[in-house]
């Protein structure tokens, strides 16, 4: 090979060499609204407590972090009540990490993983780069999960592993407990159930179904509700044994020393950390109100987002909406945008903005 071989040239993978990296657009523009973080960040006395932690942590950065974050793994275990153990509770640096464990360990060469789609998009990747074949399943008019064509999916295709955002990702719509433990008793593998979005609904969380499940597990990530998007901590609750597979697959050291004490810290002030999630809520419930009265249809939401159209030319009305400033999400079925919710300010941008960008294109 040259010295300075292009693209083309490496010897990749063939399902790699035709991708192109994740990620949203990461722009510096006065709205940001695609990402679906928390717009208030932690307090300054909180954060004068997270400085205070990591200054103690960097005393011993000449030493490993300990590599079962038990410290933190019995703190989100509070969090979580249900009467979790530290046992039943894993850590990792976000929720993506949870889940390329997951399938590790789980799927792989052979096996499948199962998700119903419009959701999430990075569970394909996750799927690519674990070997892990990618089957989906749709979802139905309204975003819901009809049974009958889940369970048939199940019973036909047998997947090792099958995933479930609960609230949905991009379209914020919830899933039935009841249905998430038919999928529980009719799966021969791993049900996953993704509350990345959890603290922003008012359904019952997957948790409760834990102890008659054993092959059952509930992922959440603190970058969401708890406004710890940049400290990169996820988190899956399950049976100890389904516990002690993820310890078996992950990284050595994978959460350092400086994460896992700025973590504790947010935790211990889980409380204020959260208290923007009702605010949140409330813009929410208004932000869907003030779209559907501009004539769109817009998704009933569980999350922090919604999900606007239709629109005829999406890509322009998103052009439209960063050329004045205001940068949303480029993302699920067609003819739709996924707008985070921001502050009350940030909304009002938003929708001032929408509203000349529709008036001068006609979509």
């Amino acid at each position: 090979m040259r010295p300075n071989p292009d693209w083309s040239e490496l010897p990749l993978r063939p399902e790699v060499a035709q991708a192109q990296p994740y990620g949203a657009p990461q722009l510096d523009v006065p709205v940001r609204l695609n990402v679906n973080e928390n717009p208030y960040p932690p307090s300054q006395s909180v954060r004068a407590d997270m400085a205070a932690a990591v200054l103690a942590a960097s005393a011993s950065l000449n030493r490993y972090p300990d590599r079962e974050a038990l410290d933190l793994r019995q703190r989100l275990a509070g969090y979580l009540g249900h009467d979790l153990t530290v046992d039943q509770v894993w850590a990792a640096n976000g929720s993506n990490e949870i889940m390329i464990e997951i399938l590790q360990a789980f799927g792989g060469p052979g096996r499948s993983v199962l998700t119903f789609t419009p959701s999430y998009s990075m569970y394909p990747e996750y799927a690519r780069d674990t070997h892990t074949t990618y089957l989906t399943s749709p979802r139905t008019a309204d975003f819901r999960i009809d049974p009958a064509t889940a369970l048939d999916t199940i019973v036909h295709q047998g997947p090792a592993v099958v995933v479930v955002a609960r609230p949905n990702n991009p379209t914020g719509t919830p899933t039935d407990l009841g249905l998430i433990a038919r999928l529980a008793e009719a799966s021969p593998g791993m049900v996953v159930v993704d509350e990345a979005y959890q603290e922003f609904s008012d359904q019952p969380s997957a948790l409760d179904l834990l102890g008659q499940h054993g092959n059952l597990i509930v992922t959440r990530t603190m970058s969401k509700a708890f406004a710890f998007a940049g400290g990169r901590v996820g988190y899956a609750a399950a049976h100890p044994a389904v516990i002690d597979a993820l310890r078996v697959v992950r990284l050595p050291y994978h959460l350092s020393a400086i994460t896992q004490a700025v973590a504790a810290v947010a935790l211990d002030h889980a409380t204020e950390m959260l208290a923007g999630v009702a605010e949140l809520v409330r813009t929410r419930d208004a932000t869907v109100e003030r779209l559907r009265q501009t004539g769109l249809d817009v998704v009933d939401s569980q999350a922090n987002f919604c999900l606007f159209g239709p629109l005829a030319d999406r890509h322009a009305v998103w052009q439209g909406l960063l050329d004045r400033g205001v940068l949303v999400r480029e993302t699920g079925p067609a003819g739709y945008l996924r707008v985070s919710i921001g502050t009350p300010d940030d909304m009002d941008r938003f929708l001032v903005a929408l509203a000349q960008v529709r008036k001068g294109r006609d979509t």
